[in-house]
């Protein structure tokens, strides 16, 4: 994927101001901002919701001006932080399926796909239910289902962590890991420092409509100067890290395992 020059204004307002960003097939990336910062508007530009005012969006070689949003849709799934936006079928087995019924899938793949999508998620059970009777949650493993069964080659998760708990974070990440070793490309749009700081070797830092920073998480998480700039909160590893500036420990440290081995150093130190 290849973003250059891009500029995006709605209702006069300039939301994206020259954005330029490369993604690699079967690269994983991390974009983080608050709140307005044109994270969804640059992810809905991936798969021709919205088109560049100026500059250009490639998605696959393809300019996403010139393909329809169902030509790139095929080959970027969007899961939005609101899984009732994208629901509206009669039963969990029906709404997977109808994106590969759109898409020409053949009715004996259909089904194998869609069964797999189901079991992926742990609906199978559920399959015979409205969408709308199930819990957040379980509506936002739906649409995972219903992008992973037609099988795309970038998939991006908008907020996925929202409202979930640790355990279903931490499934998440694992399905992340799992998509990672078929070579997909994933893009994750958060304000979870946590989850990124874990799971991503690449982070991009949006405010204001710009990208402000692009690199490893150790460098971008643990940049007060930068976080502060974009109104991002650190890692809490970091911040503890922070905290004790008046010990001598590396302001770089981003996991607790790190502190750790800091914090048992001090103490060693005290006790001679």
């Amino acid at each position: 994927m290849e973003v250059k020059n891009l500029y995006f204004a709605y209702n006069g307002n300039t939301v994206l101001k020259d954005i330029n960003l490369e993604i690699n097939l079967g690269e994983s990336v991390a974009i983080l901002g608050e709140n307005g910062a044109g994270k969804t508007t640059l992810i809905k530009h991936f798969n021709g919701l919205l088109r560049p005012k100026q500059g250009s969006v490639r998605v696959l070689g393809m300019d996403t001006r010139q393909c329809s949003v169902a030509e790139l849709s095929r080959h970027v799934g969007i899961v939005f932080q609101n899984p009732d936006h994208q629901l509206f079928a009669e039963t969990v087995e029906k709404e997977v399926a109808f994106a590969l019924e759109n898409f020409g899938f053949s009715r004996e793949l259909i089904r194998k796909r869609t069964n797999w999508a189901l079991k992926l998620m742990g609906l199978t059970t559920m399959r015979h239910r409205s969408p709308f009777t199930l819990s957040d949650g379980e509506k936002r493993r739906l649409a995972i289902a219903c992008i992973l069964a037609y099988d795309p080659e970038i998939i991006v998760f908008d907020e996925p962590t929202a409202g979930q708990d640790g355990l279903q974070k931490e499934k998440l990440g694992e399905l992340i890991k799992l998509l990672l070793t078929q070579n997909k490309t994933i893009i994750v749009v958060t304000h979870d420092i946590e989850f990124v700081s874990e799971r991503f070797k690449r982070v991009v830092v949006m405010s204001r409509g710009r990208i402000i920073a692009d690199g490893h998480p150790r460098e971008i998480l643990t940049d007060e100067k930068l976080l502060i700039s974009a109104n991002l909160l650190p890692p809490q590893a970091t911040q503890c890290a922070w905290e004790l500036r008046g010990f001598n420990i590396p302001k770089n440290i981003l996991y607790y395992y790190e502190l750790k081995t800091q914090v048992v150093k001090i103490l060693s130190g005290m006790m001679r």
